[in-house]
């Protein structure tokens, strides 16, 4: 039986676990938060679907490889892509990473044309537009996610001319001059003008989108409109007042959406009302001791603006010597998987910084950072949100930022600080958060004085609006928005006169 939902993630939507007796078994992800279970619950609504991921193996485990996961209980099967260690390296490490990881976040100096594999890209691009289109029914929906599968929308196109095809891109896209970079943008932004729809966190990506597009070829634009009404329209760095919604490419209605991907408040509520959970934070309030605590959650990426935190939390400790004993920061920066070779230097400079900070204040009863570089458990990330008194969230780029909105959940709108980058996709949802710029020294000094010496009362008129924004669009909405536009969708052609809107 052909699926009716196709959907294409690297990522495999299970964990493998094998037991003593070589039996391998797949089971729900030990950290169920993030888009794996919103994009596996899509799979509710249909009779029968499928997920496409990459499975890297050996030479050995080829011949007894197993390329259809039936997940018991489910209506999805998994169909995987079987990938060598070589491959890998050069269609994620390198390709993905080095070259066009830095240009979407408008970091072109970090980026490497030499070392890059275009070829390798698009053989796997291939393999997983071949797997979706052999699974695929005719009416069905194909949904790919993110740009290491730029190039499947177009070779699924030759292959299923009439597939409905989706593509969602999770991570910022960038301006013109910026994206051009890119040696192979026309075949990139070709291949996403042969889908349906294309969605974005947020209309200045879906803005940048558009004005790349027409750079490189002869689109019109059919329709604009206002944007989504809980996106601030103007007064942020990545505000936009309206945005395009359809395009028209050589005859083809392209759909353009920006909605940004919300969080799990029910699970977060459900995860803090544990009563493991509770015990855990008020563990975190005897060890503090009174002390006011910050946070700061991520991993070890230059994006991330962990080296410009850790400068301006080292001038706070050096101009506020009464805070010295008083404060806290703890800072969540996991390492990145091995062969990730683009990354050592941001890792060696959050050590480096961190160390030297604590060896400069520490004292007997107190060391100024607690620096996780492993993951730490959901219900212990709660746990320390939720003891939080400030999350300090300050990329130099970010395509959305869950962090910031799952720190307003866990306080449910009641305490609490969060200072928040300009340049995140979240902050044009959430303009009560205290921003800044943290390309600018004195505009992150002022962001952290501004947090600490906030109100009660402050806080907790800051906090409600953002938690009524963060639980009102929230991931279900996400789904139900999209779900809805694709149950509305169909391969159109200007010619049949059948635009879709959002």
């Amino acid at each position: 039986m052909k699926s009716s939902l196709v959907i294409l993630y690297h990522r495999e939507p299970y964990d493998e676990v094998v037991d003593d007796n070589g039996v391998t078994r797949y089971v729900d992800k030990k950290s169920p938060n993030g888009i794996v279970p919103t994009l596996k619950g899509f799979f509710d609504n249909v009779e029968k679907g499928t997920w496409i991921a990459w499975k890297q193996i050996t030479a050995k485990q080829r011949s007894k490889f197993q390329e259809r996961v039936q997940i018991e209980g489910s209506n999805y099967d998994v169909a995987r892509i079987p990938l060598s260690a070589d491959e890998v390296k050069h269609f994620y490490h390198i390709t993905s990473k080095e070259a066009f990881w830095p240009i979407l976040h408008s970091f072109p100096y970090h980026f490497t044309y030499e070392s890059s594999d275009w070829e390798n890209f698009k053989a796997i691009n291939k393999k997983f537009a071949e797997a979706a289109c052999a699974e695929a029914a005719d009416d069905a929906l194909i949904w790919v996610h993110d740009y290491n599968l730029w190039l499947a929308p177009k070779y699924i196109r030759e292959l299923k001319p009439d597939a409905r095809i989706a593509f969602f891109h999770h991570t910022p896209f960038p301006s013109v001059d910026i994206f051009n970079i890119l040696p192979w943008r026309e075949a990139i932004v070709e291949s996403l003008l042969c889908c349906d729809v294309v969605g974005f966190h947020i209309p200045r990506y879906s803005e940048n989108f558009v004005n790349v597009a027409r750079s490189l070829f002869e689109v019109d634009v059919v329709k604009r409109e206002a944007i989504p009404e809980h996106i601030t329209p103007t007064g942020t760095a990545l505000a936009e007042p309206e945005m395009v919604t359809q395009l028209n490419y050589k005859g083809q209605l392209v759909n353009v959406d920006a909605f940004p991907v919300g969080t799990n408040p029910e699970h977060i509520l459900n995860t803090l009302g544990k009563p493991e959970t509770q015990q855990r934070i008020q563990e975190i309030r005897q060890e503090l001791q009174g002390r006011t605590l910050a946070i700061a959650a991520g991993r070890v990426d230059y994006v991330k603006g962990n080296r410009e935190l850790l400068e301006c939390y080292g001038r706070l400790l050096e101009r506020r010597p009464d805070l010295h004993g008083k404060i806290n920061l703890v800072m969540t920066c996991v390492q990145a998987a091995a062969g990730m070779r683009v990354y050592r230097t941001a890792q060696q400079q959050i050590e480096q910084l961190a160390g030297k900070i604590n060896g400069r204040y520490a004292r007997l009863g107190w060391t100024p950072i607690l620096l996780f570089t492993q993951p730490i458990p959901f219900t212990d990330l709660i746990a320390y949100y939720k003891a939080a008194d400030i999350c300090w969230t300050t990329p130099l780029r970010d395509g959305l930022n869950l962090v910031a909105k799952e720190y307003v959940v866990a306080h449910e709108g009641n305490d609490g600080a969060l200072i928040l980058s300009e340049f995140v996709g979240a902050a044009v949802e959430m303009p009560e958060a205290i921003q800044t710029n943290p390309y600018s020294i004195d505009r992150m000094d002022q962001a952290i004085d501004r947090a600490l010496s906030l109100s009660e009362e402050e806080k907790a008129e800051r906090m409600a609006q953002m938690y009524q924004t963060v639980t009102q669009y929230d991931v279900k909405h996400w789904a139900d928005r999209l779900l809805d536009i694709f149950e509305k969708t169909e391969h159109q052609t200007v010619a049949e006169k059948k635009p879709v809107t959002a």
